[in-house]
């Protein structure tokens, strides 16, 4: 092999770099943020329960909005009748964000752990938190 005096030290400097920031960070996990459901609302129900039950909301919560959303625009249906036959009038508004109304306590939180970023509010009016 020729110039491996130079090759080999370039790997091996190449592999250090590369895997530095893997090395660096292990171990290090963020633990998930707990997202606080202390609002006025939810603190006055006698029952505190969602629309659906919690881990089926913290997975698939955006599909059951994108199913509202073309259930509502496309079909004009505006009632969801929930697994416990309990029935809430389709709103991410009216619904959700009436309990849920602490938006960077409760939804920015998770979503900035995950680093998405949802295109509710390209439709809907972000809401106003009182501080």
């Amino acid at each position: 092999m020729y110039d491996k005096k130079v090759i080999i030290p370039g790997i091996v400097i190449f592999l250090w770099l590369f895997l530095l920031p893997f090395w660096y960070n292990m171990g290090k996990a963020t633990p998930p943020p707990e997202p606080k459901t202390d609002t006025p609302v939810i603190k006055q129900l006698t029952e505190k329960k969602c629309i659906e039950d919690t881990l089926f909301m913290k997975t698939s919560h955006m599909q059951l909005l994108n199913d509202w959303r073309d259930s509502v625009v496309r079909e004009r249906n505006r009632v969801h009748t929930a697994s416990n036959g309990k029935q809430y009038e389709m709103s991410l508004q009216k619904e959700c964000m009436n309990c849920h109304s602490n938006k960077s306590e409760f939804c920015d939180k998770c979503h900035d752990y995950v680093a998405v970023k949802p295109y509710c509010w390209d439709c809907h009016l972000e809401p106003k938190e009182k501080k």
